[in-house]
C-alpha cells in the first residue's frame, strides 16, 4: 500500500513541480499524511515544508485548509499553486465582501483544492458556517509553533484550530515548523489533540553553515571587512527600519551593492528589491525580519545579524537562509558588551507593567470610539502611529502591551496589513461598449485595464496603478477617479489598495479593572523570555571553547556530545593545539620588526586565533618588548 502511494506521490510531484525524487523527510511526512495520521514535521527551513501538505492534498479528494499566520507568505503560496495549474484561494481580514462570497463559492463548489486562511478566522461564525458546507480532507497548520504559548511567536487565535478539528473529526491534522523546543513539540500536539504521537524531524545540524560569533566595538566597520572579504550574496539583519537604510548607505559607501527591505515598504518596492536581490543585481540586502519568508534563494553565502536576536529560534530561523544549496556558507553574529543589557531592556519592554497594559487597552477603545460593552466581534482599521503619538506612549512598550492583551483575548491587533489594488469585472463584454462615464479618460483607463490584466471577467484580479499610468501615459489619479466611477455604475468592482494595522475587539469593550491577565500568559511567559535571552546570551558570549553547533543543537533537543569541527570555535580550538604563546610572539616581533604595524594587520596575516594574537600583544607591550605608537601602530622596542 505504502509503495503505491509512493509511485502516485512522485508522479504528482514530477506533474506538478518538475521533481523526479524527494527531499530528505519529505515522503515520510507525506506518506504519513496519506495515512490519515495526524503528523507534526520540524523541517529546517528551506527544506521544503509546503510540499509535505500540497502534494497529499492533491493526492485525496476534496479541500485542504491551510492555517497560516503571514498573510504576505499566503498570498505568495496561492500565486505559485495557480502558476502550476492548481486551484488555490485564501481569505483574511482584508478582503472585501464580495470576494470573501465568490472564495465561499468556490470552495463549497469544488473548483479549489486548497483553502488558506489566517488564524482569526476560525473564530469567525460565519466563516463556520460556510466551513461545515465544504468537503475538506485535509487541515494544515503552518507555523504550528505559533499555537504553544511556549514558542517564541505564539498566537492565541491558533487555539481555535481544535475547535476545527471537531467539524471533521476523522480528517488529519498536519503541523509543521521550522523551529520548536522538545516541549514546544509536545505542547503542539497537546494543542492540536493528536490522536497519537507522531514527529517526524529533521536533523537541526548544518554541515555546510559555519557559525560565528564575532565581538566587536564597531559591528559597521567589522560588517564591512566581513562582507568585503567574501563573495556571493548576503543577508544583513537589523531590529530597526531606520537603520537598515543607514547599514544599506554604509556599504554601498564602501563599493558594496546593497539595499534595504522591512514591512514599512510599499508592495511594489519590495517586490523591485526582492527581483534585484535574487537576480544578483544587489548583492547584500539589509532587512528587519520581514525579509526572508517564502523567498527561495538558495545561494546565499552570508547571514549577517549586526542585532543580536531575542531568541535562538529565531536566529537559526534566519541564519538557516544560508546555504540552502549545500555548498559552504557562513552565519555571522555581531556581538559587543552592551548587548546583554540590551537583551535584559528588551525583556522588560516586551512584558511592561500591568497598569500601563489596562491604561493602553482604555486608550484604544477611546481612540476608536467603542462604548464600554460594545464592539463584539467588529474590526477597526488602526493608526498605531498616530494611536502612540495621540496619548504620547512609547512605541515599544505599547506594540507589546497589545500583544499580551491579545494574548488575553481582548483584541486581536495585527500589525501592518497590505493589499494590493484589485479589479473585477461585473459586466458583460457587450455592455462595456455603451458606457458614458464623466471622468477624464475613464475609456481609456478601461482599455488599458483590458489590455494590461487577464481574467478579470471570472475573479478579482491584481492591478498596480501607477504601471498602467506608465505604460499608456494616464494621470494615476484619473486611473484611481474612473475606476471609483465605474464601480458606482455596477460596471466593475474596485478594490483600492489598503495598508492599515487593525483591531478586532475578540469580547465587547470591557472596563480596564475587569481585566485579568493569567500567571500563563504574563508571568510565566515572561519567565521563559529570559531563559530563552539567557540562552542566546550563553551562545553570544559563553566559554569560547564551546562547539557553536552542539549549543544549538542541545538547544532543540538534539543531544550530541560530538563538537561540529566547523564552526568559529572548533576552527579556534584546532589552531591552539598546533601551536604554543612563544609561537604567537615570535609571529608578532618578526612583523613589529620590519615594519611599524596595526593590531589588524597582525590579526589579518598571522594564523592564530585573535585572543591570543590580541592577548600576546598586550603581554609584549607590558614586558616592554613592543611599544605601542601615538599613531596606534606597534613597534619592535
Amino acid at each position: 500500500m505504502a509503495h503505491r502511494q509512493l509511485e502516485k506521490a512522485l508522479q504528482i510531484l514530477k506533474k506538478y513541480w518538475g521533481f523526479d525524487s524527494f527531499r530528505p523527510l519529505q515522503d515520510e511526512i507525506i506518506l504519513s499524511v496519506l495515512d490519515r495520521r495526524d503528523t507534526l514535521g520540524l523541517m529546517p527551513t528551506g527544506g521544503g515544508k509546503s510540499i509535505t501538505f500540497q502534494l497529499p492534498a492533491m493526492a485525496l479528494d476534496g479541500l485542504a485548509l491551510v492555517v497560516t499566520p503571514i498573510i504576505s507568505l499566503m498570498k505568495d503560496q496561492v500565486d505559485n499553486l495557480l502558476a502550476r495549474g492548481i486551484r488555490a484561494t485564501y481569505l483574511h481580514a482584508g478582503l472585501t465582501r464580495r470576494e470573501t462570497t465568490l472564495c465561499y463559492e468556490r470552495c463549497i463548489n469544488g473548483k479549489a483544492k486548497f483553502l488558506y486562511v489566517s488564524p482569526e478566522r476560525l473564530n469567525n461564525q460565519n466563516f463556520i458556517a460556510e466551513l461545515r458546507r465544504m468537503d475538506v480532507n485535509l487541515l494544515v497548520v503552518d507555523e504550528a509553533h505559533c499555537i504553544s504559548q511556549w514558542g517564541y511567536d505564539f498566537r492565541p487565535s491558533f487555539l481555535s484550530i481544535a475547535r476545527v478539528r471537531k467539524l471533521f473529526p476523522e480528517v488529519p491534522v498536519l503541523a509543521l515548523t521550522a523551529t520548536a523546543t522538545p516541549r514546544v513539540v509536545t505542547d503542539i500536539m497537546d494543542k492540536l489533540e493528536f490522536a497519537r504521537r507522531n514527529v517526524f524531524s529533521k536533523s537541526f545540524a548544518r554541515d555546510n553553515l559555519t557559525y560565528v560569533v564575532r565581538h566587536t566595538h564597531e559591528k559597521n566597520d567589522e560588517l564591512v571587512h566581513i562582507v568585503a572579504s567574501m563573495r556571493g550574496s548576503a543577508i544583513v539583519y537589523v531590529r530597526s527600519r531606520n537603520r537598515t537604510k543607514l547599514i544599506a548607505d554604509e556599504l554601498r559607501r564602501n563599493g558594496i551593492t546593497a539595499d534595504f527591505y522591512h514591512a514599512g515598504l510599499s508592495i511594489e518596492e519590495k517586490e523591485d528589491k526582492q527581483n534585484k536581490w535574487k537576480s544578483g543585481e544587489l548583492r547584500v540586502m539589509v532587512a528587519t525580519n520581514a525579509f526572508g519568508m517564502g523567498i527561495d534563494k538558495p545561494d546565499v553565502r552570508l547571514v549577517v545579524h549586526v542585532d543580536v536576536p531575542n531568541s535562538l529560534e529565531e536566529y537559526y530561523q534566519e541564519a538557516g537562509r544560508a546555504g540552502r544549496d549545500g555548498k559552504r556558507a557562513y552565519a555571522v553574529m555581531l556581538v559587543k558588551p552592551t548587548d546583554r543589557a540590551t537583551l535584559h531592556r528588551h525583556l522588560a519592554e516586551a512584558f511592561p507593567e500591568k497598569d500601563f497594559i489596562r491604561r493602553t487597552y482604555e486608550r484604544v477603545g477611546n481612540f476608536l470610539e467603542v462604548a464600554v460593552g460594545e464592539g463584539y466581534g467588529k474590526m477597526f482599521d488602526f493608526n498605531f502611529n498616530l494611536f502612540c503619538y495621540t496619548f504620547k506612549q512609547p512605541i515599544l512598550p505599547t506594540h507589546n502591551a497589545l500583544r499580551i492583551l491579545t494574548q488575553a483575548g481582548y483584541i486581536q491587533f495585527v500589525e501592518e496589513v497590505e493589499t494590493q489594488s484589485r479589479v473585477m469585472i461585473l459586466a458583460n463584454k457587450e455592455q462595456l461598449y455603451n458606457l458614458n462615464p464623466t471622468t477624464k479618460d475613464a475609456d481609456k483607463v478601461l482599455q488599458a485595464l483590458l489590455r494590461s490584466y487577464t481574467g478579470l471577467f471570472a475573479d478579482y484580479v491584481f492591478i498596480n496603478e501607477e504601471t498602467m499610468a506608465y505604460r499608456f501615459g494616464l494621470d494615476p489619479q484619473n486611473i484611481y477617479e474612473a475606476l471609483l466611477e465605474y464601480t458606482r455604475m455596477h460596471i466593475l468592482h474596485y478594490v483600492p489598495r489598503k495598508r492599515t494595522p487593525y483591531v478586532i475587539y475578540t469580547t465587547s469593550r470591557e472596563e480596564p479593572r475587569h481585566l485579568l491577565f493569567p500567571k500563563a500568559i504574563y508571568e510565566e511567559l515572561r519567565e521563559h523570555m529570559r531563559a530563552r535571552v539567557d540562552a542566546v546570551v550563553g551562545y553570544a558570549f559563553g566559554d569560547e571553547n564551546q562547539c557553536r553547533e552542539r549549543y544549538l543543537l542541545n538547544y532543540f533537543g538534539e543531544r550530541v556530545e560530538e563538537r561540529c569541527n566547523h564552526c568559529d570555535n572548533c576552527i579556534e580550538a584546532r589552531k591552539r593545539a598546533s601551536y604554543d604563546a612563544s609561537d604567537v610572539q615570535d609571529g608578532i616581533l618578526y612583523m613589529a620588526g620590519q615594519r611599524p604595524r596595526r593590531l589588524e594587520e597582525f590579526l589579518a596575516t598571522l594564523r592564530f586565533t585573535r585572543d591570543d594574537i590580541i592577548s600576546a600583544v598586550a603581554f609584549l607591550v607590558d614586558e616592554g618588548f613592543l611599544t605601542h605608537q601615538p599613531d596606534d601602530t606597534y613597534l619592535k622596542s
